[in-house]
């Protein structure tokens, strides 16, 4: 278990960052001779280019070069595995912002004023926007994929009851303050160094060396921390690194990229937005006999990583429930818009809004209280088969919700609320109480595998290098504390380093809410070669066993003698001992053969539940959050304080995804919401005066994790799902037994339809 006194209080950059003195990409101290970049993109969404004229943007002033397609000797490519995103478009544009060319100038302003100088002309082709619109051209970006148990037609139809609706569900732009941002500088020997604000360093420093034709050991990415990311940087950031690595490689000199804010939202993937038809057959007691669902997904202009998205919507469209027999189909549609990517729950968030909608539709139905079907509805013993054929055997969902249901004070709360809905006209409330089942693992088995670095200094302090990296989730200060732990020294004495594919390399990206599992556990691996060397060393010294001897408070005792830590690494550097050691930790259990369907594709899964309460007002639209309690599943805890942290801004983002945030494309297939006049994301005004959270006392992961933690990065952004169903439940509560027609987002002009369509069944 891990120590008080090794574990760190506070993340490791909180100082800096209150202090604004925290080191980003932007604010390392600019090299002599620095050029900067900026990218130039055509008017058009779809289309062949018919002619480019640059020569009054190479005469502008401060202009050095300017940057095309024919500049790249090597892979003109920056996909993560499809082969199919140009770094600079070539014979024509697939969507609004692709990338045509970039200028290299002697300062960002000059560069940026340069490119609007660039004339493309485009033979326009009528473009394909929406998923409607997608539907009906059938194009694709990757073949359909299915999971099937049962007679489902039958099942449905023969059932005391049944349903079919549809759901729209919105995308979401990843709004890290810290936008996309790269920094090249040329090697001798032709190498190439890159700071680059990317979750993948080591997918930036293999497309870099494909583009330019070199070894990869011949390219290093390094990257300290990020200013946020949510997904957005695990694929994405590779383009813009690529071109500041081409800037520098034709003018020799270091090169910097900063995406504006606007083109940043335009050039860049969102979170899918999916619209899903399902329908489903069950009895009176809302009890489901079948499931069929199909998820269409706009996957953009290509696959980047749609085929991971859309598995993994698949993967939690059951969230809690138990579906005795189904069919959910995967649609992955290709549009004329950027390319979508990963954002935080990879797809398990629009999964789980099917879930949880088609709760709240069948107890509309039945004129049942939603928290009694869900519960009825949950995986349990005989009932604890996935849709994609693992067996569930850690499941807390009914004991998480009768916790909640009972602190929250549930129950009671509904009766004031019908009461409350009586006695008002204009003014409805709702209230939910939704779980959320989050499968934790890359279900693309290779990634399940990190390594680390690990060094001790002969005074005792210890640095630690892994390939995982701070996006601001606090994964750093997690990993610090296993060392720190493991050596039974302060959390001060062990320094945390820049991740950097020099050190530890073909690292993982830091997703799936994985960092902490993959890396503490290398970090942790490489402790115990290191500690066994120093053991043996100490043993032979005490003349006692090694298994005598505890390292802790700084000091490594056995046979009632002792020796401080940082003697006794000196003591190793004159006894010719190393101190250093690499670790590595592949996930062990888990396996997917997506071709049968079969196989354990998560390690664990993390367990919540959410209760909120909200107001609407009819007239208008808006809405207020009035009150949310969680339970959260975490194991035992590496850091409660930085745990908390992630449940509540989890919940939040996950909050605004389905309230405010808001993607409007024309029809052009130009992003009208490119900024944040008219782009909203939650402010500190939309977080309820009531926000309760606790962890769940756990005993510790069933699975043998990191001190028997559980990951928290990405599922409490579906705990959100409760203000979702609230506001569903507000609505639902003008006709009884009617379903409101309600989509994702649900800004005040989608409920505005939603009441007026409940009027209209009132007519």
């Amino acid at each position: 278990m891990l120590r008080e006194k090794s574990r760190h209080k506070h993340h490791d950059s909180a100082v800096f960052h209150v202090q604004g003195s925290a080191t980003y990409v932007d604010d390392v101290t600019e090299p002599i001779g620095l050029v900067h970049v900026a990218p130039g993109y055509a008017s058009a969404s779809s289309g062949k280019i018919t002619s480019i004229d640059l020569d009054s943007v190479r005469r502008a002033e401060g202009v050095i070069t300017v940057l095309t397609a024919s500049d790249i000797k090597g892979v003109n490519d920056c996909s993560p595995a499809m082969g199919d995103d140009l770094i600079l478009a070539q014979d024509e544009v697939f969507f609004h912002g692709q990338v045509v060319f970039a200028v290299v100038a002697s300062s960002r302003t000059a560069a940026r004023k340069a490119v609007k100088l660039g004339s493309i002309e485009i033979e326009s082709l009528a473009p394909s926007v929406t998923i409607a619109q997608a539907r009906q051209s059938d194009e694709t970006v990757l073949p359909p994929y299915q999971f099937r148990r049962g007679e489902v037609e039958e099942q449905i139809a023969t059932a005391q009851h049944n349903i079919k609706n549809k759901i729209d569900i919105g995308g979401q732009e990843h709004f890290y303050l810290e936008g996309q941002v790269a920094m090249a500088t040329p090697q001798e020997g032709g190498g190439m160094h890159v700071l680059s604000s990317t979750q993948h360093p080591s997918e930036v420093q293999h497309c870099v060396a494909r583009m330019l034709d070199v070894d990869e050991a011949n390219v290093v990415c390094e990257v300290r921390r990020m200013g946020g990311a949510f997904g957005g940087k695990e694929s994405q950031a590779a383009q813009w690194a690529a071109l500041a690595a081409l800037a520098a490689r034709k003018t020799g000199k270091p090169a910097k990229m900063r995406l504006d804010r606007d083109d940043d939202m335009i050039m860049t993937g969102k979170r899918h937005d999916f619209q899903v038809e399902y329908e489903a057959g069950f009895n009176d007691k809302g009890i489901l006999s079948a499931i069929k669902s199909d998820l269409y997904a706009r996957c953009g202009c290509s696959a980047d990583l749609s085929l991971g998205v859309n598995d993994r919507a698949m993967f939690h469209a059951d969230n809690a429930y138990y579906y005795p027999s189904l069919e959910i189909t995967s649609h992955r549609l290709k549009t004329n818009t950027v390319s979508n990517t990963a954002f935080r729950g990879f797809g398990g968030p629009q999964g789980m809004v099917f879930a949880e909608r088609m709760m709240d539709e069948i107890a509309c139905r039945l004129k049942l209280d939603p928290l009694d079907v869900r519960k009825r509805n949950l995986y349990a013993k005989g009932r604890d088969v996935t849709p994609y054929n693992m067996q569930i055997t850690d499941n807390i969902s009914l004991a998480m919700i009768r916790s909640l249901e009972k602190s929250s004070n549930y129950r009671t709360r509904r009766k004031v609320i019908k009461k409350f809905n009586r006695e008002n006209t204009i003014l409805k409330k709702g209230i939910a109480l939704t779980p959320v089942k989050f499968g934790i693992s890359f279900t693309l088995i290779h990634l399940n595998q990190a390594g680390a670095l690990v060094h001790v200094y002969t005074d005792g302090s210890v640095q630690v290098n892994h390939g995982g990296t701070e996006m601001g989730q606090g994964l750093y200060t997690k990993v610090a504390s296993v060392v720190a732990n493991e050596f039974g020294i302060p959390a001060a004495k062990v320094k945390i380093t820049a991740t950097t594919t020099e050190k530890v390399p073909n690292a993982a990206p830091t997703a799936a809410s994985a960092g902490s599992d993959l890396n503490g556990m290398a970090a942790q691996n490489a402790c115990i070669i290191i500690k066994k060397r120093l053991a043996t060393l100490a043993a032979q010294k005490f003349d006692c066993k090694v298994t005598e001897l505890e390292f802790a408070d700084g000091v490594v005792t056995g046979a009632g003698r002792s020796i401080a830590f940082a003697e006794l690494a000196k003591q190793a550097f004159l006894e010719r001992i190393s101190l250093s050691s690499t670790g590595f930790y592949a996930t062990p259990k888990i396996s997917w053969d997506r071709e049968n369907v079969a196989g354990t594709p998560f390690f664990y899964f993390s367990y919540g539940a959410s209760c909120s309460e909200v107001t609407i007002d009819t007239m208008t639209g808006e809405m207020r959050v009035d009150q949310v309690d969680i339970v959260h599943d975490v194991g035992k805890s590496l850091n409660p304080a930085i745990d908390i942290g992630q449940i509540e801004g989890g919940f939040v983002q996950g909050m605004g995804w389905l309230t405010t945030e808001e993607l409007v494309y024309n029809e052009q297939g130009r992003l009208t919401t490119h900024a944040p006049s008219t782009y909203k994301i939650p402010t500190a005004t939309d977080i309820p005066e009531k926000f309760n959270v606790e962890l769940w006392p756990s005993k510790g992961n069933k699975a043998a994790t990191i001190y028997r933690s559980k990951a928290v990065g990405e599922p409490p952004v579906m705990l959100a799902l409760s203000v979702f169903s609230a506001i569903f439940d507000a609505i639902a509560s003008l006709k009884p037994g009617s379903v409101p027609k309600l989509n994702a987002p649900a800004t005040p002009e989608e409920i505005m339809r939603a009441v007026n369509a409940m009027d209209a069944d009132n007519e």
